[in-house]
Parts: C-alpha cells; sequence; structure tokens
C-alpha cells in the first residue's frame, strides 16, 4: 500500500511540466526617443534656440578673449616714444598692434597737446564702443537663457491639456499607457526647456564675466595713459 502511494506521487511529479522562469525585461529610453516623444512644434523652437546659444556663447567667448589680449611691451613703447617726442612713431605703433587697447591709445595719442580732460573723455569714448562691441549679442543669450523654460512649460500644459481632452471624448475609458504616454510627452518640454535654459544662463554669466575683466583693463589702461601724459610736465 505505501509503495503504491509513493509509485503514485513519484510518477505524477515527473509527468508535470517543468516551470520556466520569468525575467522581467528592462525597458530603456535613449534621448532621442525622449526628444521624438516631445512634439515636433514645440521640440522644434528649443532645438532653434539651443544652436543660437551655443552659437553666441562660442563666437563671443573668441572675440572677449581677442580683446583682452595685450602686449606688455606695448605701454612701455608707447612712453618712449611720447617721452622723446614721437608722436607719429607712437600713432603709427597703435595701428600696427590689434586689440582694444591700442585702439583706445591711439584715440589718446592723437589728441595730444589738447586738455588733459578732452584727451580723457576721447579715450574713454573709444573704450565705450568697444565695449558695446564685446556686450553684442549677449541680450540676446540672457533671452534665451530666460525663454527657453517658457517654451517647455507651454509645452508641458499643451500636453496635459490634450491628455485631459482625451479622457473627456473617449466612451470605453482611457488606457493607462495613454494616460502615462501623454503625461511624459508633456513632461519632456519642460525638461528640455530647463535644461536650455540653464546651459544659457550660465553662458550668459561666463561671458559677463569676461568682459568684466576686460572693462579693468581698460580702465587700468587708460589709467596708465593718462598718467604718462602728466609725467614729462613733473
Amino acid at each position: 500500500m505505501l509503495l503504491n502511494l509513493l509509485l503514485q506521487i513519484t510518477t505524477g511529479g515527473a509527468g508535470e511540466a517543468p516551470v520556466e522562469e520569468v525575467v522581467p525585461t528592462v525597458e530603456t529610453l535613449s534621448v532621442f526617443e525622449l526628444i521624438a516623444n516631445g512634439g515636433w512644434y514645440i521640440m522644434l523652437p528649443l532645438g532653434v534656440l539651443s544652436v543660437i546659444a551655443v552659437y553666441i556663447f562660442i563666437e563671443r567667448f573668441l572675440a572677449i578673449q581677442k580683446a583682452s589680449k595685450e602686449d606688455p611691451q606695448f605701454m612701455n613703447q608707447i612712453k618712449d616714444f611720447i617721452h622723446e617726442g614721437k608722436i607719429d612713431a607712437a600713432n603709427h605703433l597703435c595701428k600696427q598692434t590689434e586689440g582694444t587697447f591700442p585702439k583706445m591709445i591711439q584715440k589718446g595719442v592723437k589728441r595730444i597737446g589738447k586738455p588733459l580732460g578732452d584727451i580723457s573723455a576721447a579715450v574713454e569714448n573709444v573704450a565705450k564702443l568697444e565695449l558695446f562691441k564685446l556686450e553684442e549679442s549677449l541680450s540676446t543669450l540672457a533671452t534665451i537663457a530666460g525663454a527657453a523654460p517658457m517654451i517647455g512649460f507651454l509645452g508641458t500644459v499643451i500636453g496635459m491639456i490634450v491628455v485631459f481632452h482625451e479622457m473627456r471624448i473617449s466612451d470605453a475609458g482611457i488606457e493607462i499607457e495613454q494616460l502615462s504616454g501623454g503625461i511624459m510627452q508633456a513632461m519632456v518640454t519642460t525638461v528640455a526647456g530647463l535644461v536650455i535654459g540653464i546651459i544659457a544662463y550660465i553662458a550668459y554669466n561666463v561671458l559677463v564675466a569676461r568682459v568684466q575683466k576686460v572693462v579693468h583693463k581698460m580702465e587700468a589702461t587708460t589709467i596708465e595713459f593718462m598718467d604718462l601724459l602728466q609725467e614729462p610736465a613733473e
């Protein structure tokens, strides 16, 4: 009796199908898929703004770097020419030397012989013009830093309106996959706008800081030149 029971248990266990182990699948989402899910009507303007922001940053960074360069021997040569009375040589040296500071000094050299106040005003006017050139397009970069997050948030609001509209008009009810997909599409635009806005904001502040360094050098160069003009009279 016991032997038959054991045989039945053994036979029944052998006839059962083996249990397969279920391996959960992990879905990944690439950056390109995120961009595609954001909606072209929002992602396209954000893409254009990102390209403009990168271009402005690179172009202004190189321009400011070029303007901030100065020859350490330039002012010493100008000083020697002025002390020796070689005004034409000093003017020629300013023309041959590239950069913002030689343009300022050249304007002052041309005014030698006039009151010091007029010379100082002429140099400062050139500095203001050069500063205006350096700050060109920085306002556009600041606008992008503020507008990109707002455009992204606009895409989120539009996406949520679309989701709620589909829920309202759906007679059979809306599936959870459809709801989550619409919400994800709405959130992608906010993320894209914030990323572009943060990058543009950092780039703007980096450029402003570099412009301020050039301004300090302009002020130091102006003071050094005016002191140089007063030396022969001492």
